[in-house]
């Protein structure tokens, strides 16, 4: 079965845009990695300032591929502003928690 990698974000409110314009420009930067399976982006409305980036993977070692990889290169080479310098992270913490999926269901049809 898949793997879930949920990455909880801890972004101070005068952060959201600017997280989300990020995640916004960076559509399609997972989405060919190989075991790649789902992604979203969940705001919180109340009660929390953790935003959770869901990702889902056929694989550990499918996941552990990109972050090596195509992950590892967008987050040290890119993204430099103006002056040469990389724009401040939106988000004041983070925390990676993984689950395997044991079971799953989706609608059933009409």
């Amino acid at each position: 079965m898949s793997i879930v990698k949920i990455n909880a974000l801890t972004v101070p409110a005068e952060q959201r845009e600017t997280l989300e314009k990020r995640f916004a420009s960076r559509a399609g930067a997972v989405e060919s990695s190989d075991g790649f399976e789902w992604f979203e982006l969940l705001k919180p409305l109340e009660g929390t300032d953790q935003y959770l980036v869901y990702t889902r993977w056929r694989s550990e070692a499918d996941f552990q591929a990109w972050m090596e990889g195509p992950m590892k290169a967008a987050h040290q080479g890119g993204g430099a502003a103006e002056g040469g310098e990389r724009p401040k992270p939106a988000a004041t913490g983070s925390q990676v928690w993984t689950f395997e999926v044991v079971q799953q269901a989706g609608p059933k049809p009409a």
